[in-house]
């Protein structure tokens, strides 16, 4: 059963407008600054790859190690459409199986072969990257999606590696206060009831 006092297990938290999301995601300096400095992903950026983005700060932080992990220097905040972003959920397939909600294990394989999104959902993070009891979603969009994702929905991007480090600077000098204020607000995000497979299970 859920805590009461915590968020509901399955829901998507991000910081957002009327119109737009934001989503994070790190890259090496050579696809990451080009991003930030002409607010949209450079040719090298390639569309026909699964690209991975994520509404939570922390739990990107917990992916790129603050940004100091190899490959993941850089880190944007991509500020996307949310009709784009309410597509890919309509989209979606899992990335596991679940009984109950596919057919079976082949069926839910065939699914996820056509699908150009997939819905994760891990554990969200607290300041010291340390699991909680709830979860953040993680989308991979591949193909159409992906190729939507830079192309048509992509708003603005930003380069948010000074934040993830004063963010981090404040953690490990015990400013947890000042930390958890500079934190991103992120709060529930109402899509109009997408897809059960893509919001909750």
């Amino acid at each position: 059963m859920n805590d009461p006092l915590l968020p509901p297990r399955y829901e998507i938290r991000a910081q957002h407008t009327e119109s737009t999301v934001t989503v994070y995601q790190a890259y090496r300096p050579a696809i990451g600054l080009p991003a930030a400095r002409d607010g949209r992903f450079p040719d090298a950026w390639k569309r026909e790859r699964m690209t991975w983005i994520k509404p939570s700060f922390l739990w990107m932080m917990y992916r790129c190690g603050w940004g100091t992990k190899e490959g993941q220097e850089v880190v944007l905040a991509v500020e996307i459409e949310r009709s784009g972003l309410a597509w890919a959920l309509e989209n979606a397939e899992l990335s596991h199986y679940v009984r109950g909600v596919h057919e079976d294990q082949a069926a839910w394989k065939r699914a996820l072969r056509a699908a150009p999104a997939r819905v994760q959902w891990d554990p969200e993070r607290d300041l010291d990257l340390n699991p909680l009891g709830y979860r953040s979603l993680q989308l991979g969009l591949a193909g159409e999606a992906s190729r939507r994702y830079a192309d048509e929905w992509t708003v603005s991007i930003r380069d948010v590696t000074p934040l993830a480090r004063e963010v981090h600077a404040a953690v490990r000098a015990g400013e947890r206060e000042r930390a958890a204020a500079l934190l991103p607000v992120e709060t529930p995000l109402d899509l109009g009831a997408p897809r059960p497979v893509a919001a909750a299970v």
